[in-house]
């Protein structure tokens, strides 16, 4: 199956990977260019137990992808998960910005 998640922090890169490591095709996006080229070349930006072979596995078996490029995402994925920041606004309340942003991208 083809998945996109968007992002890749936390919960969208141990999202991505899970459902490379079960056989899935994923495209992990990020609007942070480091982090992606990071990834690519195999630096992991998180520490989770077991994460990092469980992305070199995926990579090494073409399962997982790691790009700037939304539209290649979009295109992509047959489901789109949208793992993106959340910041908590002044009054306690979560600031969706971010993923109403994704899911413009998206539409």
């Amino acid at each position: 199956m083809r998945v996109t998640v968007f992002g890749s922090g936390y919960v969208g890169l141990v999202t991505a990977s899970c459902l490379a490591e079960t056989g899935n095709h994923v495209i992990c996006v990020d609007i942070d260019e480091k982090r992606i080229n990071d990834l690519n070349n195999g630096k992991i930006p998180i520490y989770e137990p077991g994460l990092e072979k469980i992305i070199l596995r995926a990579k090494e078996s073409q399962l997982i992808e790691f790009t700037t490029d939304a539209e290649k995402g979009v295109l992509h994925g047959l489901f789109q998960f949208i793992a993106v920041g959340t910041p908590t606004e002044r009054d306690g309340s979560a600031d969706l910005s971010y993923i109403l942003k994704v899911a413009n991208t998206i539409g």
